[in-house]
Formats: C-alpha cells, structure tokens, sequence
C-alpha cells in the first residue's frame, strides 16, 4: 500500500522483542491429536487482529461468482472454496462482513450457519476427517460496502463514477466473499462477474474469457499463482483495456478514460520500472502484469493488489515502482503477522527510492542523509518504530515506510553495495510464494554478510526516538 500525498496512511535481538514478532500462530497442516472432532478456532490470535483468519483447515482455492448492477450498491454471488481439514472439524468459521447469507452447503449437502459480527460458523452435516479435502458453497446477496479501521481509512468494495473498484488490506475482503482471511493462508482464485453490456471487469491474474448473455457481459479471471485474500480484486467501469507484453511479460492495464492522458506516460514506464526490479528482486513472481487506473479518490491510496495494482488517481512512476515492488515484498513474500509490516512496506519504500535514482533523482544515500536531518521531535516521523508498533492504528504510519526504508539502507551502507544485493535477491527467491518473519530476514542477512547485525536492526526497528 502507498498512501497518496495529501490523503491521511554486539547484543542480540531483544529476546523480547523477538518474541513478539515470531507470534505463535496455529500452524496451517498441523493436526491436533484424538479423534473427537472439535470447531475450528475462530481466530488466528495475531496481536492486531486475534479474529482475523481461522484454524483447522487450509484454502486451496476460491471460485467467485457474482453479478453487480452500477448505481444499486448490491451483489448476488455465490462463493466455492476448496479447502483440506487439517483437524477432525465438527464445525470451522468463515471471516465474513458481506450481504445476508442465503444458504450454505458442504460437499453439496446442506449445512447449518450463523454469522455473528465478523464469524459466519459452518456446521457440516457429518464432521470433517483430518487430512480430507471439502468443499463450502455460500450464496449471498444484497448491499455491499466498506469497513473503516481503527487508522481511519477505509477497505472493501468502493462504488465509482460508474461502476466500482476493491481494495482490501488488512481487513476488507470478507466484505465482498467469505474467506479464510489472513496472509498465511494463500489460494488460487477464479472470479466470474456478470455486469451490464458495454461496461468492462479487470480482476487479478488473466482473462480467461468474456461472453454476452443477453444484455450482460460476463467476465472470467482467473489467478492461478497463491494469493493472500487482502490481495483480491474486483473493478467494473467504462476501461480503456491495453495489453502488451512487458519484459516477456503479458500485461494488461485497465484506465479510466478520463484518467488515460494523464496516466499513459507514467505507465509506459512500468518496463523501465520493472527491468530494475528484476535486478534487484529477481525474477517477476506472476505470470501477468498490469495496473487498474480508476477514478475514486475517495479511496485515498493505490493497492498492490496481485499482478494489478490499483490507483485510485493517475499514478507517479514513483507510484508505481512501490506497488510494482511489493509484487516481490508482499505478495510473493507474504508476511506472517500484522505487526511486522515492515516486510511489506520498509521493502518497496527503499525499492522506490531505487527507481528514483535511477531516473535521475537523488541517490538512496543522498536521501537517507536528507531524512536523517529529520528533527528528534517532528510528529510521527521517528515514533513508533517499525517493528515496535502500539497497536493496528499504526499499521501504515509514517514510520513504517520512510524509518523502515531507511533501515534498510542502513544496512546497505554497513554490509556494502554487492552483498546488500546478494541479501535482496535471495531473499525474493528463496522465500518465493512463502509467508516470513523479521527474524528470517536478519538470520538471512547475518549468513550472506558474515556479520553480526542484531544491534543494527534494534537501533532500527525496535529503539523509539531518533536513530
């Protein structure tokens, strides 16, 4: 996420410090021993969000099926997920905020449901063995919306001048689909959406295909790299469609035509953009590339929404180098907890820095130099630090983007320029399509260093005030 300018969003590691970013969350695949079956956890217990997620089984795959009408705020929709118990289950939850749920079934026969605030609980007919696949159906229909978190901005399914766009991090995909709502739980997805004729839909992934029945237009993407639910989208409108190939890459980019004059020039710099990308993270994680340019301000900022960020303005190439890079940090290497952010968002902040070097502004060192002129007591520019978060209000604070760029140009500046390259790239490849943790990273850049680098970090991440 990038929020837009004007817009709101030799000691070791302290051991408790530590502790508190490698949470101990259940483990997808772990199953529980005995043979009575028991609910699944309603939670994942992460410190920000303890609801968030569920335990007992792991995801496969969504198929989304939905049809939307512009101007009336309403879906009808049916999801399917395909999921394996990793527990005996005789009931697991759902994370879902969405319009009223009309029936729900389990392997094709009926099952009892509640839903209370975030949870919709599914009792099956018979329980759920360990190790077995199965399958949750859930139509649903009505008014669809956002939620507002506790930093102020809002999440889920935004209506547009003529149709509507979604972004959903951290918390806004249960207000559109029932999920397993949490990074460490990636699936495949396929959506069906069924719109007025002569309106266009863009989700994640490639355009498998698109039909007319009647006066609709029905449109079928689909993702078939792991995805985290917060990366889903969903946009319909009036387009201007382009598809191109970007570094052997199909691209396809989706603008708003009144945004298209001030939008092309920046996005016919992505091939720029993502060359240096690819020097500095490796090779492209997706097989398909693109942007969603959509007029919503009311939004507030752009989304790396899988393999198609979303702007809710024309972007900046800055812009898109941010969102470009967390295809790499964030979305092939997903983080395992809220709290540490940093993963995402300290990683394409530094990477946007990069690419603004390399477009001829001011180096990575010229810039950590400049912000380290910040004065101790400028609001919200030293405190919290990134790794050291009160609480989710702070999830995208100052800190986290520009304290957290700057750690890791610290730690450039002290392995040297090749091996903090070596740390990049190894790090995107290595952990390719894997959820990880502030700790893997430091141990990933002691081995490749050769260096002792807990006190760096603790300075950076964890020591409030100025560094």
């Amino acid at each position: 996420m990038e929020l837009v300018a004007g817009n709101r969003r030799p000691r070791r590691w302290r051991a408790g410090a530590l502790a508190s970013l490698s949470i101990a969350l259940p483990a997808i695949g772990a199953t529980p021993a005995g043979a009575v079956p028991t609910p699944g956890s309603a939670g994942l217990g992460d410190p920000f969000f303890p609801l968030s997620g569920n335990g007992g089984y792991d995801v496969a795959s969504y198929r989304i099926s939905l049809g939307y009408q512009p101007g009336r705020d309403r879906i009808t929709a049916t999801t399917r997920i395909s999921a394996t118990a990793t527990q005996d289950l005789s009931s697991f939850n759902l994370d879902y905020r969405g319009p009223k749920i009309r029936s729900v079934a389990v392997g094709g026969t009926a099952a009892e449901h509640e839903h209370a605030g975030q949870e919709l609980t599914v009792t099956p007919a018979e329980p759920i063995v360990a190790g077995s696949g199965f399958v949750v159906e859930m139509s649903y229909g009505g008014e669809v919306g956002t939620i507002t978190d506790v930093d102020g901005s809002r999440e889920g399914w935004f209506n547009t001048r003529d149709g509507s766009v979604v972004v959903a991090e951290p918390r806004g995909a249960p207000t559109w689909y029932p999920a397993n709502d949490y990074p460490t739980d990636k699936a495949t997805f396929r959506f069906e959406v069924r719109v007025p004729r002569g309106l266009e839909t863009v989700a994640n992934g490639r355009l498998v295909k698109r039909r007319q029945r009647g006066d609709k237009s029905i449109w079928t993407w689909k993702e078939s790299e792991p995805m985290a639910t917060y990366l889903a989208t969903v946009a319909t409108g009036q387009f201007k469609l382009r598809r191109s190939r970007v570094n052997g890459i199909r691209s396809l980019t989706a603008v708003d035509p009144k945004l298209w004059k001030r939008s092309k020039g920046p996005l016919r710099m992505s091939e720029r953009i993502l060359s240096l990308l690819e020097e500095l993270f490796g090779p492209y994680p997706f097989g398909q590339v693109g942007a969603i340019v959509d007029d919503a301000k009311s939004i507030g900022y752009a989304l790396e929404t899988q393999t198609r960020p979303v702007y809710d303005r024309p972007p900046s190439t800055v812009l898109i180098a941010h969102e470009l890079a967390h295809q790499w940090v964030g979305n092939s290497v997903s983080l395992s907890s809220w709290p540490e952010i940093w993963l995402n968002e300290g990683f394409a902040t530094w990477a946007e820095w990069r690419w603004a070097q390399e477009a001829g502004g001011p180096t990575t060192a010229e810039r950590f130099e400049e912000l380290q002129r910040t004065p101790a007591d400028k609001p919200g520019f030293w405190n919290p630090p990134p790794a050291a978060l009160p609480g989710p209000a702070q999830l995208f604070s100052e800190p986290v983007y520009v304290r957290g760029a700057m750690a890791l140009e610290a730690l450039r500046q002290q392995v040297g320029g090749p091996t903090f390259a070596t740390i990049l790239r190894d790090w995107a490849t290595a952990n390719a399509y894997r959820n990880v943790t502030i700790a893997d990273f430091i141990a990933l850049a002691e081995a490749i260093s050769g260096q002792e680098l807990n006190a760096l970090f603790d300075t950076w991440l964890l020591q409030p005030g100025k560094v």
